[in-house]
């Protein structure tokens, strides 16, 4: 596969270098790291550290019912900017533990009966496709498996066909896979699913796991036509650990779709029989979650719109692209990447050595990545050929000379 090399038009254009020093100079990992990581988890700026802290130290003075009452305001802020942020209402957020957490509540939630299809992509997220195996075991679903095109990503017209013939209680897509850096072609996966149920209306649900784009590329719940839609706040957001978020379709909620274990923030115990769920996507949250880190979420989330999100992919998306030129010159090295769309997760394989080592010796170095393994993504590891991957993840705040220092410690690691 051939990469762009001219490169460097864009990468200056985008931010300006002021920018970029005031980027890094409100992020404090970025004095002590070479930051490669930020599909695992993005550094925090500053700011979204000081709101946790504070929030943590206001728990400690006046209690913690108590400062979650006080900063009531703060917390709604939450919903107000994740709607922003995917162009829906606040009412059809909730606020989960992570992207996985999301993902769970909203699958719990579908009313499959035994024989029903869940129609998937094979570079699905490990998680979920465990969670396909669980139901599979436990209640005799059936998992229905979309092709690929030759490019790489899936097949549409083997989407559309599968849709007619199985009419699967489930479709469920995930953006862009954890140890790759495709990106799925989720605007005409939209255009079909949206076509489908012109004619089906009712018999199959969509959710979009957008896990590893939120952050890094715009997310328009109205144009990508998905019920739910699930993403995690510790990425390419740079939010907390530990936070993630569920979009919930208005008509997924006038359905009456609710988790399987819906609790009392979710639902009001009317008779001794009897409970009224909530309304909103409050139906999908836990009564007890982590104020602090929401509040965190919240800022980082305002710090990602404020920049602009359209900017912000354009940086990721030219600095992964420069990254894997720089890696396609070097011996015995393999840039595993591939489809129409690629984004800011670069992954390779080096003939004769092995992930751990590689990872282990980068962060002697002192620069972040991860080692990614065939029980990650059997489908996609195996028809590559290999049983493991780095990933390295640039975001915005990276520069040019810390790719050039990853990529002088690749060639010295694996010389």
């Amino acid at each position: 596969m051939k990469f762009n090399n001219d490169l460097s038009e864009p990468l200056i254009n985008i931010f300006s270098p002021a920018e970029i020093n005031t980027f890094r100079n409100e992020t404090q990992g970025c004095q002590n790291v070479i930051h490669l990581n930020n599909a695992g988890a993005g550094l925090m700026p500053d700011i979204v550290t000081r709101v946790q802290l504070d929030h943590i130290q206001l728990e400690a003075g006046i209690g913690g019912y108590e400062a979650a009452a006080l900063k009531a305001t703060a917390v709604e802020d939450f919903y107000l900017q994740c709607a922003r942020l995917l162009n829906c209402k606040p009412a059809n957020i909730a606020f989960t533990a992570s992207a996985t957490d999301s993902y769970t509540r909203a699958l719990s939630s579908i009313p499959f009966k035994r024989g029903d299809v869940i129609l998937t992509d094979t570079d699905d997220f490990v998680s979920n496709q465990i969670q396909f195996l669980s139901l599979k075991k436990r209640m005799g679903i059936k998992i229905v498996h979309i092709n690929n095109a030759a490019c790489g990503g899936i097949d549409l017209n083997d989407l559309d066909e599968k849709l007619q013939k199985f009419q699967p209680r489930l479709l469920a897509i995930t953006h862009i896979p954890t140890n790759s850096g495709l990106v799925q072609p989720v605007s005409a996966i939209a255009a079909i699913y949206h076509h489908y149920n012109q004619q089906h209306a009712g018999k199959t649900w969509y959710i979009l796991d957008a896990c590893q784009s939120a952050g890094q590329m715009k997310l328009d719940v109205q144009a990508l036509k998905c019920d739910f839609l699930s993403i995690t706040c510790r990425k390419f957001l740079r939010g907390p650990r530990g936070t993630g978020a569920l979009f919930i379709a208005d008509k997924a909620l006038a359905a009456g779709l609710e988790p399987m274990f819906i609790d009392m923030r979710g639902a009001e115990w009317k008779e001794k029989d009897k409970y009224r769920q909530q309304p909103t996507a409050m139906r999908f949250e836990d009564w007890e979650f982590a104020y602090a880190t929401l509040l965190g979420t919240a800022t980082a989330i305002q710090y990602c719109l404020d920049i602009g999100e359209e900017k912000i992919g354009q940086r990721v998306k030219s600095l992964s692209g420069f990254m894997r030129d720089q890696l396609m010159q070097l011996p015995n090295l393999r840039v595993l990447d591939r489809g129409p769309e690629l984004c800011g997760l670069v992954t390779f394989h080096v003939k004769g050595s092995n992930a751990k080592y590689i990872v282990d010796e980068l962060a002697k170095r002192k620069i972040n990545t991860v080692p990614s393994y065939r029980a990650f993504g059997l489908i996609d590891f195996d028809e590559k050929g290999v049983d493991w991957a780095v990933r390295a993840s640039p975001h915005y705040y990276n520069t040019i000379e810390e790719i050039d220092a990853f990529i002088n410690s690749i060639r010295e690691i694996c010389k």
